[in-house]
């Protein structure tokens, strides 16, 4: 996986965000095993209890399971990484437009703007 992730933000919820969308956008498949912690860590360029812990706050969303001595595996019903995925999408749609209104954009305005640059 290429991991993007912001030195300036917490890391463990980014690899939360991360590995919830790739599980969202069918990346991962629900009873999938997952990269090792070590092996996530490295390629993040993160401590490997980073990782470990973004995957026990997975787990205790039901987004992942452990098996003992086998790894980290993805749920059989992945709607929490979809709902994960979809509170995201609020946040960063909420902070544009928070952003776009701060620079003197009406509503309206934002709205033909998104519409052009869809377009």
């Amino acid at each position: 996986m290429q991991w993007s992730l912001d030195k300036n933000r917490p890391l463990t919820p980014q690899i939360c965000e991360q590995v919830c969308l790739q599980i969202a956008l069918g990346q991962l498949q629900p009873n999938e095993r997952l990269y090792s912690v070590r092996e996530a860590a490295i390629e993040a360029g993160v401590n490997p209890n980073t990782v470990q812990r973004a995957f026990e706050l997975l787990e205790g969303q039901n987004i992942l399971y452990s098996v003992r001595g086998s790894g980290w595996y993805v749920s059989e019903d992945i709607s929490a990484a979809t709902d994960t995925l979809k509170a995201l999408w609020r946040e960063k749609t909420a902070a544009y437009f928070a952003t776009m209104q701060a620079l003197g954009m009406t509503t309206q305005a934002i709205k033909n703007f998104v519409e052009e640059w869809t377009e």
